[in-house]
């Protein structure tokens, strides 16, 4: 079964109120905010891959769910395969560094022999938690950050040449928290990147109900990424970015730096411009689980 499928059956559970009919990444229970993630080896990490960078990525892409929410963390729950013990050990020291770099703590969690899978509950609290089913035809797309980054820097774990920087982006990537916190109260919607700027946009519109233009010359790029590539269609494609994907009314400036990129239209789907020039679409807009 695909993503899509499964989502479709799990929505003919019973399904507590703050599941959001399962169509965002965060569930609400008063002003707490619930989010879990995987990390599955040769899917989203690799097998060579320094055991504390999968402990610090595993934190940081559940609290990035958090920073879209523009929740503060409250602790997190983990769920640990048990294996070779000097991974597993660095795996312990890695994950004890994120938590006190991100400023998070562990509340439980359980532990199984088996295959390299991951499971973190996040728990945040959140006074006002912005969905992504909020935007408005007319409203401005907005995102954090820089794209692209990452999958330069799985190219250059997978053995291309290119810098340590753009490899620390996919091994180590930066929830954006405080911009979140200083977004909720603001944002008609928001969502983090993670499957890639692209289908994630189209999700946000599609979910709102309308549709997206993004123009590619405005998407911003890094001076290492540039150097590196510079190709944008790549880079809005690529994904693991974990930057703030946001909507304003037209005439709104967010309160925190960001890269207005594009805009929410009454007709459905994506339309992408290149300085305003309309281009095909890409085959694929980013990641899908199959």
């Amino acid at each position: 079964m695909t993503e899509i499928e499964i989502l479709d059956r799990l929505r003919r559970l019973p399904l507590h109120p703050g599941a959001l009919d399962l169509r965002d990444d965060a569930a609400r229970i008063g002003d707490l905010v619930l989010t879990s993630d995987l990390l599955v080896e040769n899917v989203h990490f690799l097998a060579d891959d320094p055991a504390g960078d999968v402990a610090w990525k595993l934190l940081a892409v559940n609290l990035s769910d958090l920073a879209a929410k523009g929740a503060t963390p409250e602790g997190v729950l983990l769920g640990m395969p048990l294996g070779d013990p000097a991974w597993d050990a660095a795996f312990l020291d890695g994950f004890d560094a994120a938590l006190r770099a991100l400023g998070c703590t562990l509340l439980g969690g359980d532990t199984v022999s088996g295959g390299r899978t991951f499971a973190l509950t996040a728990i945040g609290r959140a006074a006002t938690a912005p969905v992504r089913s909020g935007a408005q035809a007319g409203d401005g797309l907005w995102v954090t950050g820089t794209i692209g980054d990452a999958g330069a820097g799985l190219a250059i774990a997978l053995g291309a040449d290119g810098p340590a920087t753009l490899l620390e982006r996919y091994r180590r990537p930066t929830p954006r928290l405080a911009e979140g916190q200083r977004l909720a109260r603001h944002v008609s919607a928001m969502m983090d990147v993670s499957d890639g700027l692209l289908i994630d946009a189209t999700r946000m519109a599609k979910e709102s109900g309308c549709g997206v233009t993004i123009d590619l010359a405005r998407v911003p790029l890094s001076d290492a990424y540039s150097a590196w590539s510079g190709d944008r269609v790549a880079a809005a494609i690529a994904g693991d970015d974990y930057e703030l994907l946001f909507a304003l009314p037209a005439n709104e400036h967010p309160a925190v730096s960001a890269t207005r990129i594009g805009q929410f239209t009454q007709d459905a789907g994506l339309t992408l411009t290149d300085a305003g020039t309309p281009i095909p679409l890409p085959e694929k807009l980013g990641w899908l689980h199959a």
